[in-house]
This record gives structure tokens, sequence and C-alpha cells, in this order.
């Protein structure tokens, strides 16, 4: 269990990341058009998994327009933008910000995900939502890299997401 904060008040999620050097856990989310996507869908790339509450928080917005910026530049990666978020409200914030480079999961059909991954939150006003939490792994979906966002109203350190790539 990691102990976070919301605007200074502590909460917890269900349970800790996937460590570095451990095959990440396989996933089943939903897309924008409604089919199933699986992390083996993406072996053979790098990726980023930017996992936030919801898209449409400030923060979690930034988050994406930062990754969809960067991954316009990277070769071999692809940005994965995770929430429980219907794909609707998804695909119609990433429609009005013109962002083209970043493929948005939706795990709302079971929570699933974030209970696998350790980052669903437990307690407090955001009981149920994604923490925000920034992992990459590599082309064989090893875990290269995370960060368990400390504040849910802060930022992730992109730049040192980046540099593992």
């Amino acid at each position: 269990m990691a102990t976070i904060t919301l605007k200074g008040n502590e909460i917890h999620t269900n349970g800790n990341l996937p460590k570095v050097g451990q095959k990440a856990p396989d996933f089943e989310l939903v897309g924008a058009d409604l089919s199933i996507s699986k992390l083996s869908d993406f072996k053979g790339s790098k990726v980023i998994l930017n996992i936030f509450p919801s898209i449409d928080t400030g923060i979690c917005a930034a988050s994406a327009r930062m990754f969809n910026k960067e991954a316009s530049n990277l070769s071999n990666t692809k940005v994965l933008c995770i929430s429980r978020d219907l794909p609707f409200a998804q695909g119609r914030f990433c429609a009005s910000e013109g962002l083209e480079d970043v493929i948005n999961l939706s795990d709302f059909r079971t929570g699933q995900f974030g209970k696998d991954y350790g980052l669903e939150i437990v307690d407090g006003p955001m009981k149920g939502l994604h923490s925000r939490v920034v992992v990459v792994l590599d082309e064989e979906g090893t875990v290269t890299y995370t960060e368990q966002i400390p504040e849910i109203v802060q930022e992730p350190d992109y730049a040192a997401a980046l540099k593992t790539l």
C-alpha cells in the first residue's frame, strides 16, 4: 500500500507498483472504439504508461498534452494514457486538444488494471480511481522505470521517465 496525498490530505492505494526489472502484468483495457487492448499488443515497442485519475482534471490533461508532445519525437515508443474515464470522454478531450500521438485506454469496465498495478485509490474522495503514476516498459514488457506521484495535484517527472527510454 502506498501513501499519497490529495491537496495535502493523506490517501492510500491498494498496493505497490510493479518493481523495476519485473515483467509488467498484462491487462485488458478498452480503447476508443470499445475494442480490447492488451499489454501484449504492444510487444516490440517501448511503452510509457501515463496513468491518472481523470482526463477532466487540469494535471491529468497537462500530462496527456506533455506526453503527446514528447511521443511525436520518440522512436519505437507508444504512450498509453490510462484512466477509468469512459473512452468517449478520453476521445472528446484528445479531439478538442488535437492530441494524436497518445493512445487512450480505459479501465472503466472492471478496474482490474488499477488493482493489478497496485495503484487503485482505496479511500478518500477519489476512492476507486487510479493514482497518478508513470511506468516505462522495454520492448519485452519489463519495467524499466516507475513513479508513484506523491501528491495527486503534482505533475510527473517527465524528464526522468523519458531518460529511461
